[in-house]
């Protein structure tokens, strides 16, 4: 039979616990460093939608169904874009900014 050292030890995983630790705002701000465009892109959606909803008052003839078609498509093409970015820049990180002597 083996002992509960044994069997703990077996199972060990390389997970931190030090991760279990941290609260969201750090959590947040960790993520953040790691991949900054996400950050922007939340930001930027938000700013859209807010703009969007600054000018819905303001909109003219145009029908609201329209308004709301022409901010959501600029909402998610801003976070494609960002996505986009943040996906080039951990490119350039993992390929070319390592080889780098």
């Amino acid at each position: 039979m083996k002992t509960l050292q044994e069997i703990t030890m077996s199972t060990n995983t390389d997970l931190s616990l030090s991760s279990y630790d941290e609260g969201q705002g750090s959590k947040f701000i960790r993520k953040a460093k790691e991949t900054p465009f996400v950050p922007i892109g939340m930001a930027g959606f938000a700013a859209i939608v807010a703009y969007g909803l600054y000018r819905l008052k303001s909109r003219g003839n145009t029908k609201m169904s329209i308004h709301l078609i022409h901010m959501r498509v600029a909402a998610q093409g801003f976070v494609v874009g960002a996505m986009t970015l943040g996906m080039g820049y951990s490119m350039y990180q993992e390929f070319w900014a390592k080889r780098k002597p």
